[in-house]
């Protein structure tokens, strides 16, 4: 047998390289490596959620307690404020943001084959769903009926429209904020993951 045909045939993928396809890593000419994608979109996922835990612990720690310590006119006339300025392009961004990059983050992780950095996103992704569905079965109603008494100047019983907004607001944001916490959490522990897996993928 002549010697030029004991080596592999360079198009051959070489067992080294295998076994790293195996876990995920990208193989040169192979299909179903990890889009470049993958890192960055981690990235923002995490900063979005820390964003969002973020403005929901403002409030737990600052904003409600601040105005909570105020009168009941104070308190309506400010919440109702709020709650039309942060219906904002900025905002929203985030909002939605969010979830679409929690969720676009874990399956990118899945697709280039890093299991437990999907699971531990795809809990984020389910923790912030969870605060969405809070968001909008609780927090956006309330909103509205804060709206809907009107105008400051022709409500007559600021403490009733108070009591029936305050506490109830007050908890689920603070339901919210430990959602978002533990879905920054988990996308910190991915995003240490996503890390050592790159390192050993070297």
């Amino acid at each position: 047998m002549r010697s030029d045909q004991t080596s592999a045939p360079l198009s051959y993928p070489s067992p080294t390289a295998i076994g790293r396809l195996g876990q995920g890593a990208p193989v040169h000419g192979v299909p179903g490596g990890p889009s470049r994608a993958t890192g960055p979109v981690l990235v923002a996922a995490t900063i979005a959620m820390g964003l969002m835990a973020g403005l929901f612990f403002a409030f737990d720690v600052s904003v409600m307690p601040g105005l909570a310590a105020g009168d009941d006119r104070t308190y309506v006339t400010a919440m109702q404020h709020i709650n039309k300025s942060i219906e904002n392009g900025m905002f929203g961004l985030v909002f939605v943001g969010a979830f679409l990059a929690t969720g676009v983050a874990a399956w990118l992780q899945h697709k280039a084959g890093r299991r437990q950095a999907a699971l531990w996103a795809a809990g984020a992704t389910l923790l912030y769903v969870v605060a969405l569905m809070v968001t909008m079965g609780v927090n956006i109603p309330l909103n509205n009926q804060l709206a809907a008494a009107g105008d400051p100047a022709k409500i007559s019983d600021f403490a009733s429209v108070r009591d029936k907004f305050e506490g109830t607001w007050v908890a689920s944001n603070m339901l919210r904020t430990l959602l978002c916490t533990a879905g920054l959490a988990a996308l910190t522990r991915a995003l240490v993951l996503h890390g050592r897996f790159g390192r050993a993928g070297r």
